[in-house]
């Protein structure tokens, strides 16, 4: 079966136009130009917007996607069992949402009463599935399971003045550090503020705080790149920067 963008389009449903830029980026060519001038699509990129759409649902950039699939070691049969481990678990997210989207109508209906907990598990488990998606491996590698499971019950065990004190903190480290580089000195006032507030965030996931571990996890911000693009949205060095004022507020700086 030969497809024409139109028809390609419709029955993806996408537009037009997205099929002609992806042509134009070179992440999805036609497999033939007709006489007339029509891009024509067969069954092979057909299966290739398959994964595209799949990579974009998921988050992935074209960018990425573009890298991935035209990588000589892609697999499309293991990438379509990637595809749906996440999307499992992007559903059991969805479900806890859902159902506290349910019990919070009952609620407010006086069918029954929620705690304050409970008005938070949805978000909880997704952030702590998130989490576990993106550092699972190299967290569990550094501190062990038993810690990483204590820090996720920690987290569920959270109540809502709890839970909100995090995402407070989470933005004044951010908004701390942003400020202290302005300075260039990781010993400065504002930059050892920084790395305090770090420590008072960590207290709230770790079971015991160790300046040790304090120091080991600012190494780990440096190390892997994906924590160390989080800071560094801040702004470029922000990773090393933290890095340096806790090594500094800790003790550990040699």
């Amino acid at each position: 079966m030969e497809y024409t963008v139109k028809k390609l389009a419709k029955m993806a449903g996408i537009s037009s136009r997205t099929l002609r830029y992806y042509d134009e980026i070179g992440i999805l060519k036609p497999a033939r130009i007709n006489s007339s001038g029509y891009r024509i699509y067969g069954k092979d990129e057909v299966d290739r917007l398959q994964q595209i759409l799949f990579y974009r649902e998921l988050g992935v950039s074209l960018e990425e996607i573009k890298e991935i699939i035209t990588s000589p070691n892609f697999n499309a049969i293991n990438a379509l069992r990637e595809h749906r481990e996440k999307l499992l678990t992007k559903r059991r997210q969805l479900d806890l949402l859902i159902d506290n989207v349910d019990k919070t109508i009952a609620l407010y209906e006086g069918r029954i009463t929620m705690t304050d907990k409970e008005k938070f598990e949805g978000f909880k488990q997704k952030m702590i599935e998130e989490n576990e998606e993106k550092y699972g491996k190299e967290i569990r590698e550094k501190y062990g399971d038993k810690e990483v499971d204590k820090s996720y019950e920690k987290l569920k065990n959270m109540n809502k003045e709890e839970y909100d004190r995090v995402e407070k903190l989470s933005a004044a480290v951010l908004d701390t550090l942003k400020e202290a580089m302005e300075t260039g000195d990781p010993s400065c006032e504002i930059a050892q503020k920084a790395a305090d507030l770090h420590r008072q965030w960590l207290c709230f996931f770790w079971d015991k705080y160790t300046k040790e571990a304090h120091a080991g996890i600012a190494q780990m911000y440096v190390d892997d790149e994906r924590f160390k693009a989080y800071y560094d949205k801040v702004k470029a060095g922000a990773a090393e920067f933290l890095r340096d004022a806790i090594l500094i507020y800790t003790g550990m700086k040699k």
